[in-house]
């Protein structure tokens, strides 16, 4: 089971670094965000779009990420059966001995009362 989770950990790392490749490897001038808040279409200034396969190659890997990702919980995310826990025997202790009371003044028990005769 370990050797599974180093195997998929290796090829999520793989993943990544050809995405991290892939990403600084296209034109950073397309639409996208900035596009967006600027106002500007990429057309205007000549800017070729990123083309397919950088766009398809970006898409694949992020998902192949995501889908090793998910892998690696289901198979390594199983809990393991557990022996059942034996049960120690309880210790019993004696109970702590009373000393007798400090002062100088013995209590007595009160004194029980005696059933009426019939």
């Amino acid at each position: 089971m370990d050797t599974i989770f180093t195997l998929l950990m290796v090829l999520i790392m793989i993943a990544s670094v050809l995405l991290v490749i892939v990403v600084m490897a296209q034109n950073p001038k397309g639409g996208g965000l900035s596009s967006t808040f600027g106002g500007a279409s990429s057309a205007q200034f000549g800017v070729q779009r990123t083309n397919d396969f950088m766009e398809k190659a970006t898409w694949t890997l992020g998902g192949t990420i995501i889908v090793l990702i998910l892998l690696s919980v289901v198979i390594t995310g199983k809990p393991s059966q557990v022996a059942p826990a034996q049960q120690q025997p309880t210790k019993k202790e004696a109970p702590a001995k009373q000393s007798a009371p400090a002062s100088s003044t013995t209590t007595t028990p009160a004194p029980v009362p005696a059933a009426p005769a019939k």
